[in-house]
């Protein structure tokens, strides 16, 4: 009886299970979650994007037109195109200039200043000749025009040399050999470091060489070339019959063949005129001054002459030589040999008599242009000349300033440089003219 009762209640719950759906089932089942494992969340509907609102109508390539943009900011802050996103490629480019679509208003306003910088070298000596080593920028003071200028840079390091070496072959037999004898030790004054092209002159300048390395091969070459065996300094005789015109005929001077003489038309029945000599001085420089100007700005340009000073006949006046040099920071030193080396006559040779030959204009170039200069007249005093304003030339205090003169005022400009020490030589240029080179902004 018991066992017909149980078979009968499990077929009813069988037939009772077989009969439901199998959603109906499941839902029926609780869900076991393991407890280490998070549900996953649904991902999210997809939704339509929504409209621009405000920003108005789109150019490829430029963006939205700043009439319509609107902009995030208050206040008087100016508005600023919004930037073009460069091709991938460009990412890390510089843009160096605008776009061509950008207007004034969008680029801002661009402020240039224009700076006139004035460099001046200095040398200062003590009572006795000798340079003065470590000062500092606040022992110097500049003046422009008897204006105090503020100095922007300060320095005492070496420069290299750019010096167009000129030789004066004009110089009487005996100065001219020791001359000669000594252009061995010039290169010996030079470094490696500087340059150096050579110039001489008699009735007219020549180059030997452009600028070439001092320590080069060439040099010696040159300088060997360059020698020269001068003039002879004789008593001139114009009259008489050791004169040049023993036989006169017309106020012309004629030899035996009847035939006028080279040169007679100087002279008159009594007696002839003496030639003048000549010293083309102011020409050589100027052909240095234009060689030295196509160097470097960085360098230090400097022309060293070898000569008595003399100066009669150039094509080129002094005015006009010694502008073009304080225009391009060109400055002059040399070595006086010949009459300009004796003591006491060669202060007497810068004195000049009108209509007469310039007896030492090289020194007028010297003092103008910042430059120094050794009288000698022995072998051994030109050979250490060299040496001696070589190394003064390259380790020049330099001082910076800026000019407050207008940009577009091309008049000369007077420079004055004091030192706070007593009893001192300070050598620097007089003055300037302006030039394009000195503009910086």
């Amino acid at each position: 009886m018991d066992l017909g009762l149980k078979a009968l209640a499990l077929t009813a719950f069988l037939s009772l299970s077989f009969s439901l759906s199998p959603a109906a089932f499941a839902q029926t089942q609780p869900q076991q979650t393991p407890a280490d494992q998070q549900a996953v969340p649904d991902a999210p509907a997809p939704q339509a994007p929504s409209p621009l609102k405000g920003i108005g109508p789109l150019t490829p390539g430029i963006g939205t037109p700043s009439s319509t943009s609107t902009s995030s900011t208050s206040g008087d802050v100016p508005q600023q195109a919004p930037a073009t996103q460069p091709p991938a490629s460009q990412t890390n480019e510089v843009q160096k200039t605008p776009p061509e679509n950008m207007t004034p208003e969008d680029i801002g306003q661009t402020i240039r200043t224009y700076t006139t910088y004035v460099e001046v070298p200095v040398t200062v000596k003590d009572s006795k000749g000798k340079p003065i080593a470590g000062l500092t920028w606040r022992d110097f003071r500049v003046y422009e025009n008897n204006t105090w200028e503020p100095l922007k840079i300060f320095t005492v390091d070496p420069a290299a040399l750019s010096i167009a070496f000129v030789i004066d072959q004009s110089l009487t037999s005996d100065v001219m050999a020791k001359v000669n004898d000594s252009l061995s030790a010039f290169q010996g004054a030079l470094s490696p470091y500087d340059e150096v092209a050579i110039f001489t002159y008699n009735n007219g300048p020549r180059e030997w060489t452009g600028f070439t390395g001092a320590q080069g091969n060439r040099v010696p070459a040159v300088l060997a070339l360059a020698k020269s065996i001068g003039r002879d300094d004789l008593v001139p005789v114009n009259s008489g019959p050791f004169g040049g015109c023993a036989i006169v005929k017309n106020g012309g001077c004629v030899d035996s063949n009847n035939t006028v003489q080279q040169g007679g038309s100087v002279g008159n029945p009594s007696f002839i005129n003496i030639p003048k000599e000549v010293h083309t001085l102011n020409d050589a420089i100027l052909a240095a001054a234009k060689e030295l100007s196509t160097r470097p700005p960085d360098r230090r340009r400097m022309i060293y002459v070898v000569s008595d000073g003399k100066e009669y006949g150039s094509k080129a006046s002094y005015k006009d030589v010694l502008h073009y040099l304080q225009a391009n920071k060109i400055a002059v030193s040399g070595t006086l040999v010949g009459d300009s080396a004796r003591w006491g006559e060669g202060r007497i040779s810068r004195l000049h008599l009108p209509f007469q030959m310039y007896d030492n204009r090289l020194a007028g170039y010297i003092i103008a242009t910042g430059g120094d200069f050794e009288s000698q007249g022995n072998l051994n005093g030109i050979e250490k000349s060299y040496a001696q304003l070589a190394e003064e030339s390259r380790n020049q205090y330099t001082l910076v300033y800026a000019s407050h003169q207008p940009l577009l005022d091309s008049r000369y400009r007077k420079i004055e440089v004091r030192v706070d020490r007593p009893n001192v030589e300070v050598i620097a240029k007089k003055g300037y003219y302006p030039s394009s080179q000195d503009n910086q902004h």
